[in-house]
Order: structure tokens, then C-alpha cells, then sequence
């Protein structure tokens, strides 16, 4: 395909009125998951692409397994499991529970069928429904509530994953079909807004929900520090490029300099270059590269060599949460339905602070002081990969609506991009 055919960004549909209840919220996340499979074949979601990805049927299957692991047998006298064997099957790394089947052979399980997999989402749906006839206590509502956040988290991993695999394959499918063009303005100019430093409360205050690895709530101490307004396009990506990037072993860490020769990585996964310019697959399918779109699928050592390079750095997560306090928690989410980042609108301050692409920070993932896990199973959630990865704000266009807060902390290892990843760049003020 010809980069010579460029049309406008493809229409969006209509947002739907969010859910207040507990419940309502419930079914309405149970309710996306295989909404968001319906493009799919039953051949699509059996399939795994790579280690870090799983098929799209065992997404299904694990978040309808929460509710049974941590829920109904727990909290509803009577309940009757759907099948005891999916506990090994869907288990992802809760070694309180048991044993389970290995990660990297999910692709494996062609049994139990997909057809059984929905079947097994209604069996648990029926019971959930029958559960909140009967209301449920204060402590079930918790682990409800962590199980409609785990399920959203899923929804993001499951898009990114059949990517993973429409991108692995000689044909190349779109997800949602699309027309086949990109936005043509030029990019928001690049600026930086100024902040003081100060010692800042962050973390989650306790209002609401928010995973154990938000809190608790402490001081941190921070110089004074500059944001800049947008994130990195995929027009100064190519610069970078372009200029010799990833062949300049000085901009890069030691393991970041290994890991791209290692895997000869030339540019942003997806990346190809094609007559013209830059391709890159997409769930809309293979597509011209938006110069002005926030360049994604980015590792942490290529948003840290991209930051050098420039003549920046990348914000701590501190620096972020600070600068992100007061705006919306708002923006290009997987309720916008675009399912791409999109440019920057211009504007006064900073865009695209929630939204469009997960923005890798400085910091690595680590215990705020004071941290405990919590006990049982549950505790495993979070606190035990708190080593050797790095920390990322804001959310993408994958991220389902409502999920995100400022103190959110998602989490990869410095080496994985083939989630929605880019960066913002910031400095000393």
C-alpha cells in the first residue's frame, strides 16, 4: 500500500450513558468483554502470538474465573461450579490458589471450546444476577469491585493481544474495518508548562476505589520541573530515527543497546517503512503512520534513548501525578472509540494526559513506604512484581472508560511495547 492515499480519521460512534450502581456496573463490564470478541473468529481467539499475549478466549475465561476464585463459592451458599477443571486452566499466577497451566502455552488450550467459554460466562453472569438478588455483604462488594477493575484491565490486554496476533500474520486483518487514511494536519507545536518544586502528597487518598499499589498516601519531595504539553509524535519518532537513533549506542542504556540488536529492533513495533513513508498495523489493519499521532508501541529504553536524544528525560511518576492534579481524568479512552491515539487538539496546558497512549515515567515500579500486600491470594495482585519494571500514567485508547485516576500505576518491564506505550518529555526547570 501507497502512503499517496491519505484521508481523514474514520467516524466514531456514540458514547453510552455510564452506570452508577455496583451491580449495573458489574454487567455492564461482563457485558463488554465478548462485545469487544464479536469481530472475532472462534479460530482468532484460540490463538496465541507470543509469550506475553494470551488468546482472546482465555481473557474471557480468566476474568469470569475471578468471580468464581474469589466471589460465589466464597460469599453464596449453594453455588455450583460451572466445571472444576477451568481452575487450572484459567488460573493466571495465583499461586495461592494452585496450580495452574503455563502462560506461554495458553494458545495450547484448544479445550475447553470457545462455545464453552461463553457458556461458562453465562453460567457465572446467571449466578452473579441470583448473588445481588440476594445482597451481597460489605466484603463481597470489595472483591466485586476488584473484580469489575481486574475485568477492565483484561478488556485492554485482550485488544492489544489480537493485534499482537493480526499483526503476526501474512494477511494482516483489521480488527474493525476502517477507511484506510490518516488525520493530514500538522502537529500541536511542542511547549513546556512550568512546575515548583515542594514536598507533594501522592498517592491515592482512599476515596473511592484504587488498587493496594496506589497508597498509601505519602510526601514526596521534588525539584522544580517542566512538562511538555503534548506527547511525542510519530513525526519526531522518524526524526529520531532518521538522525541515526538506534544506531547510537550512547543514547542508550546498556540492556537497552543489547535488547535492540538482540531483537534488531529498527523502529516502533508494528513499523514498517513502505513507498513514501511509514506503515504500521493497527486494529483498524494496516495503515499509513499519522505524523502528528503520539508514536506508540514503544519500549522504556526506546522512550528513554528517544528523551536523550532530544535533549530531555522522561517525568518521574511523581512529577506526572503532580502536574496532572486538577484536569479532568478524561480523554481518548476505549469509550471514544477511536481505537488509536489521535493528535493533540491545540490548546493552553497539557493534552493527552489520559487517554491515546500509556506514558512511560522514570520511576521504577516499586512499594510507596508503608506498603503491605494484602493477605490471601488477593495480596498477589500487585506487590510481588515489584521488581525490574517501570512505571506508566494515563491510560490509551484501549484503556475502557472510567478506569484510570491520576495515581494509577500500570506496569511493564522496560523491554515490552506491544501494549498502547509512548512518552512525554519533561526537564529541570
Amino acid at each position: 500500500m501507497s502512503l499517496s492515499h491519505t484521508i481523514l480519521a474514520e467516524p466514531r460512534r456514540e458514547a453510552s450513558t455510564k452506570p452508577t450502581s455496583l451491580r449495573d456496573r458489574l454487567m455492564a463490564t461482563r457485558r463488554l468483554s465478548p462485545r469487544l470478541a464479536e469481530p472475532l473468529s472462534d479460530e482468532d481467539q484460540v490463538v496465541q502470538a507470543m509469550d506475553d499475549a494470551s488468546p482472546t478466549k482465555w481473557h474471557l475465561a480468566h476474568t469470569t474465573w475471578f468471580f468464581e476464585a474469589f466471589v460465589l463459592p466464597r460469599f453464596m451458599p449453594g453455588y455450583r461450579l460451572f466445571d472444576d477443571s477451568f481452575e487450572y486452566c484459567f488460573n493466571s499466577y495465583y499461586e495461592s490458589v494452585g496450580p495452574r497451566h503455563p502462560r506461554p502455552k495458553r494458545g495450547l488450550l484448544t479445550r475447553p471450546s470457545t462455545e464453552a467459554v461463553r457458556a461458562y460466562r453465562a453460567h457465572v453472569d446467571d449466578a452473579l444476577g441470583a448473588f445481588f438478588a440476594q445482597g451481597p455483604s460489605a466484603e463481597a462488594e470489595a472483591f466485586i469491585e476488584l473484580g469489575i477493575n481486574h475485568e477492565q484491565q483484561h478488556q485492554e490486554l485482550l485488544l492489544t493481544d489480537i493485534l499482537s496476533l493480526f499483526a503476526a500474520g501474512p494477511l494482516k486483518p483489521a480488527y474493525r474495518e476502517a477507511d484506510p487514511g490518516v488525520s493530514t494536519h500538522a502537529a500541536v507545536p511542542l511547549a513546556f508548562t512550568p512546575f515548583d518544586g515542594g514536598i507533594y502528597e501522592v498517592g491515592h487518598d482512599g476515596t473511592g476505589f484504587a488498587y493496594d499499589n496506589e497508597g498509601p498516601r505519602h510526601e514526596q519531595l521534588l525539584r522544580p520541573f517542566t512538562l511538555a504539553n503534548r506527547c511525542v509524535t510519530n513525526a519526531e519518532w522518524i526524526e529520531f530515527i532518521k538522525d541515526g537513533g538506534y544506531e547510537t549506542a550512547t543514547l542508550w542504556l546498556a540492556d537497552g543497546w543489547n535488547t535492540i540488536n538482540a531483537q534488531d529492533w529498527r523502529g516502533p513495533l508494528y513499523f514498517e517503512e513502505a513507498e513514501g513513508g511509514y506503515m504500521q498495523m493497527s486494529l483498524l489493519g494496516y495503515r499509513p503512520v499519522d505524523p502528528a499521532a503520539p508514536v506508540t508501541h514503544v519500549s522504556f529504553f526506546e522512550a528513554d534513548a528517544f528523551a536523550r536524544w532530544a535533549g530531555y528525560r522522561l517525568p518521574s511518576e511523581f512529577e506526572w501525578e503532580v502536574a496532572s492534579a486538577g484536569l479532568p481524568v478524561e480523554g481518548r479512552d476505549l469509550g471514544a472509540d477511536h481505537l488509536r491515539p489521535l493528535p493533540a487538539t491545540a490548546g493552553d496546558g497539557l493534552a493527552q494526559m489520559f487517554g491515546d497512549v500509556w506514558e512511560w515515567t522514570a520511576s521504577a515500579y516499586l512499594p510507596y513506604p508503608g506498603f503491605k500486600a494484602a493477605p490471601g491470594a488477593v495480596g498477589e495482585y500487585n506487590g510481588k512484581f515489584m521488581c525490574n519494571q517501570f512505571v506508566l500514567k494515563g491510560g490509551s485508547c484501549a484503556t475502557p472508560q472510567g478506569h484510570v485516576r491520576q495515581t494509577y500505576r500500570n506496569f511493564f518491564y522496560p523491554h515490552q511495547r506491544w501494549q498502547f506505550t509512548g512518552l512525554r518529555l519533561a526537564a529541570d526547570a
